[in-house]
């Protein structure tokens, strides 16, 4: 796969282009054989068959009542629709539409990643502006697309997704530092695995989907712990108070407000030897209460206003319970959804 991969960027990076309406088709369709997915079908005369094609008719009526048709350069029934573009190096005649503006070149080499260009941007945002355009001109039937895709031949793809599925507007995703996708990003298995889902299963990459899965499965090992916790006689009031601490440090630690893996590595340690466990936390929630060193996490944390770490006891947990506090702790608590802090 990587050397397809190399080959693949090798054979576009340098293509200075222009002619988009002659190579765009081909550049999709060898992005689609790189990612393994199934080519665009043959358009046919009756439009309303036309679920993945080129060249996409959709009629538009103008104020006066005349009907024109407009073309998507790639649609995907309930996937995407693709507006393509070809910008060049310095003197493109497309940049030079923007006066003052300097060609894609003053930005670096097509591919890659590069300093912000007004021009190319205009162009982007104005081939955008067409894509969400003509998620309004669908014909009956064909709900908005969850994808709006842009793509500079060669040079990158800009993601923007709705799950709303009401076409009125679509946010960079996954959010503002990475929905352009450059050539050179392709080399990522997770940048190629988003774009294989984009063309086959594009809900499946809805975040809420994603948070709301998440959080099923963490209040799942959260209920055995407080179940097994009620078991030991401890009173209702003060397990939840507890494990309220214990998510709250979870989540602390992939906000950056604990180091990295910091209490993942203190909560491995504990499921090694459960006796631990209840000093171990109570020394870390001591610091965080009113800030210095902890030994417990081998560093000096911040003091966390208010009061909740004042009472800072700690239940004794046995190796499988402190075992489903690991497992929770190893999920990444910023796609957590805030209503398992009540549940």
């Amino acid at each position: 796969m990587q050397s397809n991969v190399e080959s693949f960027i090798a054979r576009w990076q340098n293509q200075e282009g222009g002619q988009e309406r002659a190579n765009y088709a081909l550049f999709l369709t060898e992005l689609c054989d790189l990612l393994e997915l199934p080519h665009a079908e043959p358009a046919s005369a009756a439009h309303e068959t036309n679920d993945y094609v080129f060249e996409r008719v959709v009629k538009e009526t103008a104020r006066d009542g005349s009907v024109s048709s407009r073309r998507i350069d790639l649609y995907k029934r309930d996937c995407f629709i693709l507006e393509a573009k070809q910008s060049r190096f310095s003197g493109d005649k497309k940049l030079e539409e923007t006066p003052q503006l300097p060609g894609i070149a003053a930005s670096g080499p097509r591919g890659r990643r590069a300093g912000a260009n007004r021009a190319w941007d205009v162009l982007m945002m104005n081939a955008r502006r067409q894509a969400e355009n003509y998620v309004r001109l669908l014909p009956p039937g064909h709900e908005p697309p969850p994808f709006v895709l842009v793509c500079d031949v060669g040079h990158a793809i800009e993601v923007y997704a709705n799950f709303r599925r009401d076409g009125k507007a679509y946010d960079q995703f996954p959010d503002r530092r990475s929905f352009r996708i450059y050539l050179e990003d392709l080399r990522d298995p997770d940048i190629r695995a988003r774009l294989k889902a984009i063309w086959t299963d594009p809900l499946s990459i809805d975040p809420s989907r994603h948070s709301a899965r998440v959080t099923r499965d963490i209040a799942t090992r959260i209920a055995k712990v407080s179940k097994a916790l009620e078991e030991q006689g401890n009173a209702t009031e003060e397990v939840a108070m507890f494990l309220m601490r214990v998510l709250f440090t979870m989540f602390a630690e992939d906000v950056e407000l604990l180091p990295e893996d910091s209490f993942k590595t203190l909560l491995n340690d504990c499921a090694e030897n459960p006796a631990i466990f209840p000093a171990m936390m109570e020394d870390l929630w001591g610091a965080m209460d009113k800030g210095g060193f902890t030994a417990t996490i081998r560093t000096t944390v911040r003091r966390f206003n208010g009061e909740f770490f004042r009472n800072r006891r700690a239940l004794k947990l046995d190796r499988e319970e402190i075992g489903e506090l690991a497992a929770a702790a190893a999920y990444n608590w910023r796609d957590v959804e805030p209503a398992i802090f009540g549940t």
